[in-house]
């Protein structure tokens, strides 16, 4: 499958019906999800592989591994109608998701790759710091957004676990008007996307 050709079929694929703000639900813009998924393949850690897709949302990042050969995915989210969309989206692509409903503090399912788009924190400082914490601990390799004015605070916080963090990517991420407190029909937020990496794993 050819990158434009998953982020046409991402695209596709429902948003969030209701999304909450204090889980701060923006879906990942189906350019940004299918960039992610093929830094990931080509650096071998999709194809043949279990990937978790750790607050799933509506599934992308998961369906996207799916297409591209994961040999499992896992969907992992506390918000069950986000999982329901989830469901549908699988069925809509033609792909088996393993979905679970938890919150991350207490997830500990093991994995080879996590991809994921955590809360940025807007709402709640540090709220993607559970994510990073539960997803170091789940595998050794981890593809993660996060905002770019982070991007030292991440490095430093997953080499206190042995980790290594490389920035791979930067984007203008879009976030509609979703929220009575949004003053603006769209925003652009600068986020960085990381391949956080096992130290000795891969040496």
């Amino acid at each position: 499958m050819r990158r434009k050709d998953l982020e046409i079929l991402l695209q596709s694929l429902d948003r969030f019906q209701s999304p909450k703000p204090e889980l701060e639900q923006y879906s990942t813009p189906a350019v940004i999800a299918a960039e992610m998924l093929f830094e990931a393949l080509a650096r071998g850690h999709i194809e043949g592989r279990k990937v978790l897709d750790m607050g799933c949302g509506t599934g992308l990042l998961g369906i996207g591994a799916a297409l591209l050969g994961a040999s499992a995915v896992v969907g992992v989210d506390k918000d069950p109608i986000a999982l329901e969309q989830t469901k549908v989206n699988a069925v809509k692509a033609g792909v088996d998701i393993d979905i679970r409903q938890a919150d991350v503090d207490i997830f500990s399912e093991k994995a080879d790759t996590v991809i994921m788009n955590p809360p940025f924190g807007a709402q709640r400082r540090g709220a993607d710091r559970p994510f990073l914490s539960t997803a170091m601990h789940c595998a050794p390799v981890i593809y993660s957004l996060h905002l770019s004015q982070t991007e030292a605070f991440v490095q430093r916080y997953v080499v206190r676990e042995g980790f290594t963090a490389e920035v791979l990517k930067r984007y203008k991420f879009g976030i509609p008007y979703m929220f009575e407190f949004h003053s603006k029909a769209k925003k652009d937020v600068d986020v960085t996307l990381f391949c956080i990496l096992k130290i000795g794993v891969f040496e």
